[in-house]
This record gives structure tokens, C-alpha cells and sequence, in this order.
């Protein structure tokens, strides 16, 4: 397992956990929600990238 994507998933968790809070307490309803959907998009992306080279590797064990 890799260590260091759960911590950039955490790490990209609490920036936006912490931008969405003083967003909100600004008044910026919107902005904090279009924050929250761009950190989402991104771990996503994150993740399909790490499946995606899961695939390859099984691929190559099964020389497919």
C-alpha cells in the first residue's frame, strides 16, 4: 500500500475542508461549493490514475 497517496488524499482533504469553512464564513456559498467539487475532481483523478496503473500491471503479469 502506498503511504504517501493516502496522505496526499488527506492533505488535499483538509485544504479544502479548511477553504470551504472560511468560504463559508465569508459569505462565499458558491466559491466554497466549486472549492469542494474541484478537491473532489481531483482526488478522483488521483484514484483513476492509481487504477489505471493497476490495470497495467496485471496486464503485464498476465502479459495481456
Amino acid at each position: 500500500m502506498n503511504v504517501d497517496l493516502i496522505f496526499q488524499i488527506a492533505a488535499i482533504g483538509i485544504l479544502v475542508s479548511v477553504l470551504n469553512q472560511l468560504l463559508i464564513r465569508s459569505g462565499r456559498e458558491e466559491q466554497a461549493m466549486l472549492t469542494t467539487l474541484a478537491g473532489l475532481i481531483v482526488v478522483l483523478l488521483i484514484i483513476i490514475q492509481e487504477i489505471s496503473n493497476l490495470f497495467d500491471t496485471v496486464k503485464t503479469m498476465f502479459r495481456l
